[in-house]
């Protein structure tokens, strides 16, 4: 009984040295840390602005079908709260950019020109970051 244990354990440790000298000699060197590709933090689509119905600057007013949206960063929780507290706010300044112009101005407008002012409004009441680009998911004028 004594010597089957002895063996197992000589052929146990054959095993190990066996192992370990092959992937010292035949494996390559394992990645470390800095050659790992560790892909970074998934942005996300904040859509909580909504889609919004804005009347126009006209005596007999036109309206207007926006829904903005923009990516942000998740794991920055503190911009993402930040942004949901916004929300009403981010509201309150595409109703007033869009209200501020008439049907056929905003017709002849550039929608990027439209994306750029509304993305310095937003930006310039953020704190804690900011949006790199505004995106139109719907934009109609009626």
């Amino acid at each position: 009984m004594y010597r089957a244990i002895i063996i197992c354990l000589i052929l146990l440790g054959l095993v190990l040295a066996g192992g370990t000298i092959y992937g010292i000699f035949f494996l390559s060197n394992p990645q470390t840390s800095e050659q790992i590709d560790v892909p970074e933090a998934q942005n996300q689509v904040f859509s909580g602005i909504g889609r919004l119905r804005v009347p126009t600057a006209e005596p007999e007013p036109g309206v207007v079908i926006i829904f903005v949206s923009f990516f942000f960063n998740p794991n920055d929780r503190a911009f993402s709260e930040e942004l949901v507290l916004r929300i009403r706010d981010f509201r309150d300044i595409i109703e007033d950019y869009i209200a501020s112009y008439s049907i056929a101005e905003l017709s002849i407008m550039d929608e990027e020109i439209i994306k750029l002012e509304l993305l310095a409004r937003f930006n310039a009441i953020l704190r804690l970051g900011r949006i790199d680009d505004l995106f139109f998911s719907d934009f109609m004028i009626m």
